[in-house]
């Protein structure tokens, strides 16, 4: 009797399957509707719960604008009334040519510029040698290194010789252009290996199967077979032979393609667009001249004054003093860094792929949605991306290696570049922009980690926070350090 009564028992608690616990609470429902007392409440969550469904937040986004534009507008009038009207378009002239900077003009960086096209002529002429068997392999491909290795040095030996005679705008050009030659080098000379070693390869299968002159060309036999099978494909075929094969790519018009093109990755055949489309072009071209305005003003009416005032407290190294400065910057800063985002990978990118027939136009993917620092860098900088990915981290990891190490060399390679475009143009050696570019790769870890652990909004909020708040403390570190090395011993 005991046993029967403890059987009932474990039979009561045992747990309702969860159909069955759905129709007794349907039946619950329909129970309470049924009573007088006119029932009005049912299981809901709160609207800003995690477990809510729901997801129009128009009203706050426009909340949100409003006050940013309020915001806005209040800094706006503060910076008027605090350091009155201070663009100057003369002053942008003056500024990009040099003058203003005593004996400095920009003539030397445009010699410089011009020169850049001989590397490139170097690198094609080394490439000709080695496809025509008269540089061998080994030669050739020292001699392309050697020539790579010299378009990134070169300007930093002529400014140390003679940096007195060049601007800073001069300089920093000259060293943009010659690293963007840089990578398309590397790209243009380790693609044509990869067609040299594949023709290695093929000619080498064909004379392994090549027949003896008395016995009969099976290969012909198949191949008019083959051709004759085929005969409804003829505009493939025809296409197929209108393709640019190695070596005859090794030509000036498609190396001087190559520099224009809005790529850093050669290819033989780029994707080509059949017309230019004017109104296209005109758009991206008003969107330049007004974009480039904008962001000098900007940058002289607001940028130039909150970071000529945080010399001294930098100096001072009072922390909330520094957290202010630092907020303060952040919001010219990061304004400027988006007009400059649109204007270069959009407004500009675009006129050039418009201008050359270049077909491909993703430079750039949505980067603003980006759940960690991963997916950031993969997606703002889709040029620098792809080059990375084709020429260092598919290698790396052919080779043998994991994806970690690729990982870790390509940020490498990253930050030094970084550092090279602040430092060679300021002639001062700091190591901000380099230690910034190389604490990416623990940061996608912990944004990682904030989107698993909480949601893809906190690993967003990870990501926007390290745009926002990062650029802002290493401008204020250089300019600090400049200004320290420049203008206090005067």
């Amino acid at each position: 009797m005991t046993t029967e009564v403890e059987d009932n028992t474990l039979r009561l608690r045992r747990a309702q399957s969860v159909t069955k616990a759905e129709e007794i609470t349907e039946k619950e429902n329909k129970a309470r509707k049924l009573q007088y007392d006119k029932p009005c409440h049912k299981p809901r969550d709160s609207l800003f719960s995690w477990s809510s469904d729901f997801a129009n937040f128009t009203g706050l986004v426009n909340w949100g604008f409003l006050m940013l534009t309020i915001g806005g507008l209040r800094l706006f009038l503060e910076n008027i009334l605090k350091y009155g009207i201070r663009v100057n378009p003369f002053e942008w002239i003056i500024v990009l040519t040099g003058y203003n900077e005593g004996n400095k003009y920009q003539y030397p960086s445009l010699i410089l510029l011009l020169f850049s096209v001989v590397p490139a002529v170097t690198s094609l002429i080394v490439e000709k040698g080695i496809a025509v068997d008269i540089i061998s392999e080994n030669v050739g491909i020292s001699l392309q290194i050697s020539n790579i290795l010299f378009v990134i040095i070169l300007p930093v030996v002529v400014l140390h010789f003679k940096g007195p005679e060049f601007s800073f705008v001069g300089i920093t050009s000259v060293c943009m252009i010659y690293l963007v030659i840089f990578l398309k080098l590397w790209s243009y000379t380790q693609t044509n290996q990869w067609c040299r070693c594949a023709n290695k390869s093929r000619l080498a299968k064909n004379k392994l199967r090549r027949q003896s002159l008395s016995a009969p060309n099976w290969n012909k036999l198949i191949n008019a077979e083959h051709e004759q099978s085929f005969d409804d494909d003829k505009n493939d075929e025809i296409l197929a032979a209108r393709l640019v094969k190695y070596p005859d790519n090794l030509n000036l018009k498609d190396l001087f393609y190559f520099l224009f093109a809005p790529t850093l990755c050669y290819e033989l055949n780029f994707p080509r667009t059949t017309r230019i489309r004017k109104r296209f072009l005109v758009k991206r071209l008003l969107e330049v001249i007004f974009g480039w305005n904008l962001v000098l003003a900007l940058f002289q009416q607001w940028m130039i004054p909150s970071v000529t005032n945080s010399v001294d407290t930098f100096s001072e190294m009072d922390p909330l003093k520094i957290t202010e400065r630092l907020l303060k910057l952040a919001v010219p800063n990061h304004l400027i860094w988006l007009c400059f985002f649109y204007l270069s990978f959009h407004s500009f990118l675009n006129l050039m792929g418009e201008i050359m027939h270049f077909a491909d136009r993703k430079f750039y993917g949505d980067w603003w949605n980006a759940n960690n620092i991963s997916v950031f860098w993969s997606t703002w900088n889709m040029p620098v991306h792809m080059w990375a990915v084709r020429h260092v981290y598919i290698p790396i990891t052919e080779k043998g290696y994991s994806k970690v190490v690729a990982s870790t060399v390509v940020f490498f390679i990253s930050a030094f570049f970084h550092e090279y475009l602040v430092s060679v143009p300021l002639q001062m050696f700091r190591i901000w922009a380099f230690l910034g570019m190389m604490v990416q790769p623990p940061l996608a870890v912990i944004s990682r980690f904030a989107e698993v652990k909480f949601g893809h909004r906190w690993g967003n909020i990870m990501v926007w926070s390290s745009l926002i708040l990062g650029q802002p403390l290493a401008i204020m570190m250089y300019y600090h350090d400049y200004a320290v090395a420049h203008f206090k011993s005067v």
